[in-house]
């Protein structure tokens, strides 16, 4: 892709869903990003190219402990090791999905644009880019949309900007932060 092409993607999934755009599935992943540069531009990307300009842009998984500040490392590092086993039976009770939640700003893009994603315990990556402060709602209940979902959020995402309400089938769990402290 062109980089004026990588630049009008990245302005054609600024809030919208991949539903918006005829593309399959409730929050975009490395697939359908590749079926919408398809469906856009004529170009055969697969996931691992896709998935590569995602990393460019900023929008990575990282471990817990990876993407926490200096400062908060050790006490997630804890709380990975003493209450995420208790998050993860509760979940395999409930046969609820574990998605790792978190925030970031997408790289060399203007105007600013900021990401919220998810990793599910399983490996699958989501993501949705918002211009601004809204959409988190819709994004944590499409996480939910298939069934029951226990949220790990990172101290990217500040408990203060959480939706109000989250429906009973989706749980949320702040991993520890200087922010939260």
């Amino acid at each position: 892709m062109s980089r004026a092409q990588e630049l009008d993607l990245v302005d054609v999934l600024r809030d919208r869903f991949p539903e918006d755009l005829g593309i399959e599935g409730e929050l975009w992943t490395r697939h359908g990003v590749a079926a919408l540069v398809s469906q856009r531009y004529g170009l055969g990307l697969s996931p691992t190219t896709v998935g590569r300009y995602l990393r460019s842009w900023g929008v990575t998984a990282g471990e817990p402990v990876e993407r926490a500040c200096p400062l908060c490392a050790a006490a997630v590092a804890r709380w990975t090791a003493d209450t995420y086993p208790d998050v993860q039976n509760a979940a395999t009770e409930a046969r609820a999905d574990v998605h790792w939640v978190g925030r970031t700003r997408l790289r060399g893009v203007s105007p600013a644009a900021e990401v919220l994603s998810a990793v599910s315990s399983r490996g699958w990556a989501q993501f949705f880019v918002r211009s601004a402060k809204n959409g988190s709602r819709e994004f944590l209940l499409r996480l939910g949309a298939d069934r029951p979902a226990h949220l790990i959020v990172d101290g990217s995402w500040p408990t203060a900007e959480w939706p109000r309400r989250l429906p009973p089938h989706l749980v949320a769990h702040a991993l520890p932060s200087c922010e939260r402290a």
